[in-house]
């Protein structure tokens, strides 16, 4: 499965362009490789995505075509989940 399009399936990214446009800009990494948004996704990989303050890293457990709301995250596990000095996770 494409990279943009799992991002999209497991509701990491809501959008798929929004998603290919964050790979393309350099942002994801898949096994720690540089990753486009074409990018081949399997079941046991790591992705790592680089928001502005925020890295996230999760490992690929499952892929679908199309999945629920409630089931997206039944996809994927988060592994870390960090933020920068100075900000704040939200709740």
């Amino acid at each position: 499965m494409r990279l943009d399009k799992f991002l999209k399936v497991s509701r990491i990214i809501k959008r798929r362009t929004v998603a290919k446009e964050f790979a393309d800009k350099g942002r994801i990494q898949v096994n720690n490789q540089l990753a486009k948004s074409s990018t081949a996704v399997k079941v046991g990989d790591t992705i790592k995505l680089l928001f502005g303050n925020k890295t996230l890293e999760v490992k690929v457990l499952d892929l679908k075509e199309t999945t629920k709301k409630d089931e997206a995250k039944d996809l994927y596990e988060i592994i870390s989940e960090t933020f920068e000095a100075g900000y704040e996770k939200l709740e």
